[in-house]
C-alpha cells in the first residue's frame, strides 16, 4: 500500500483536510467565456476553494487597493483555461502552420510584455499548460511533488512561453539553517524517505556537506514504523521533508509521536507541522509567496526562456512552537531572530 495523497487543496498540513467546494460548471464556463480578451495584464486561475489559494490572490491583486488589471478567474476542475487573447491565438496558429519549414523573414508578433497568466495551485497549473499562447505564465503555490508530477508534461518544455514555477516549500538549505541556529552543533539529523522523495532528497544531500544525514526508506506505510525505530537512536534531530509523508497526515503523525517519545526535536516545512507538535519550521506565508510571484512574474514578463525557471519559497518567517520548546528544555530565541539567521547571506 502506497502512502495516500491527500486532496490536492488539501495536501499541506497548515490547510485543513476538507473537501475541494467547486462552483456549478455551467458558471464557471460563463465567467470563463466572459472574460475579455485584453493584450495586457494579469490574469489569475483558481481551481479550487483553498484559504491558502484565495489569500495568495488577493494579496497579488493588492488586497483593497485591488489592481484592476490583475483579474482573477476561477475554473472548474478538469476543465479548460480561459482563452487566450487573439493575437496569441493567432501566433499559435502560426506556429502550426510554419511547423517544420525555415522561417527566416517571418514576422512574429510579440505578446504584450505585460501579459502574464498566473496558476495557483496544480488543477489550475495543468489547465494553464493545455492553454495555447504565448504571454508568460507563471505557476505558482505549487508543491515540490505537484512539480515533479507536471515535469513530464510537454506544455512545461514547449519553448514558446517564459515559464515559471513558485514553490510553496522553502528551499532545504534554509530548514538546515534553521536547524543550526536553534541546535548549534547537533549534526546529525534523521529523516524516513519514500520512493517519491528522490528530488528532494537530493536537493537535501546536496546542501548538507556538514551533516550527518541518518536516513530510512519506508516503501509503504507498513514500513514506517521500523524505519522510525532505525533512525531515531541515531539521530540528533528529525526532518520531515515536503513527500509523501509530510503530506500524509497519519505519516507525519507517526513521526511527531517517534520524535515526541525519543525527546527529539522534528523540524519541517510548514505552520500546520508546528502546530501539530513539530518544533520549528522556516515557512513562507500567501502574502509573501504573492510579493515573490509579483517579483517573479515582471521578470518573467521581461525576457524569454526555454526551460523553465523554478524558485523554491523565499522564507520571510520562521514559526516555533513553544510548548515544545519548553518540553525538550530549550530555549529560543524569538521568531523574528530565529528568521534573520534564515535570511542572512550563507
Amino acid at each position: 500500500m502506497r502512502f495516500p495523497l491527500l486532496p490536492a487543496a488539501c495536501r499541506a498540513l497548515s490547510c485543513p483536510w476538507r473537501l475541494v467546494a467547486a462552483a456549478p460548471l455551467a458558471v464557471l464556463l460563463a465567467a470563463a467565456l466572459a472574460l475579455p480578451a485584453r493584450a495586457a495584464g494579469w490574469t489569475v486561475l483558481t481551481a479550487d476553494d483553498a484559504p491558502a489559494h484565495a489569500e495568495f490572490v488577493r494579496e497579488l491583486q493588492g488586497g483593497a487597493d485591488a489592481d484592476p488589471r490583475i483579474e482573477w478567474v476561477r475554473i472548474a476542475p478538469g476543465t479548460a483555461a480561459p482563452p487566450p487573447a487573439p493575437e496569441a491565438v493567432a501566433q499559435a496558429d502560426e506556429d502550426r502552420v510554419t511547423a517544420g519549414v525555415r522561417t527566416r523573414g517571418i514576422r512574429r508578433s510579440a505578446p504584450a510584455v505585460d501579459a502574464v497568466t498566473v496558476a495557483v495551485g496544480p488543477v489550475a497549473a495543468r489547465a494553464a499548460l493545455d492553454r495555447p499562447g504565448q504571454e508568460p505564465l507563471l505557476l505558482a503555490m505549487l508543491s515540490r511533488l505537484d512539480y515533479e508530477g507536471l515535469k513530464p508534461l510537454p506544455a512545461l518544455r514547449r519553448g514558446e512561453r517564459p515559464i515559471g514555477v513558485l514553490l510553496r516549500e522553502p528551499a532545504m538549505g534554509d530548514q538546515l539553517a534553521l536547524i543550526d541556529a536553534v541546535l548549534p552543533g547537533k549534526r546529525r539529523l534523521g529523516l524516513v524517505v519514500t520512493g517519491e522523495s528522490e528530488p528532494v532528497l537530493r536537493e537535501l544531500q546536496r546542501v548538507a556537506q556538514d551533516w550527518q544525514l541518518q536516513v530510512e526508506y519506508a516503501p509503504d506505510a507498513r514500513s514506517l514504523g521500523a524505519a522510525l525505530r532505525a533512525v531515531v537512536p541515531r539521530s540528533d534531530a528529525l526532518i520531515v521533508l515536503p513527500d509523501l509523508i509530510g503530506e500524509n497526515q497519519a505519516a507525519t503523525l507517526a513521526v511527531l509521536r517517534a520524535g515526541a517519545g525519543a525527546g527529539l526535536p522534528v523540524f519541517g516545512s510548514n505552520e500546520g507541522m508546528v502546530r501539530s507538535g513539530g518544533l520549528a519550521a522556516a515557512v513562507s506565508t500567501p502574502a509573501q509567496l504573492a510579493r515573490q510571484a509579483r517579483a517573479m512574474g515582471a521578470r518573467l514578463a521581461g525576457g524569454s526562456t526555454a526551460a523553465p525557471v523554478v524558485e523554491s519559497a523565499t522564507p520571510a518567517s520562521v514559526r516555533v512552537n513553544a510548548t515544545v520548546a519548553r518540553g525538550l528544555n530549550l530555549r529560543l530565541p524569538p521568531e523574528q531572530d530565529l528568521a534573520q539567521r534564515v535570511t542572512a547571506p550563507r
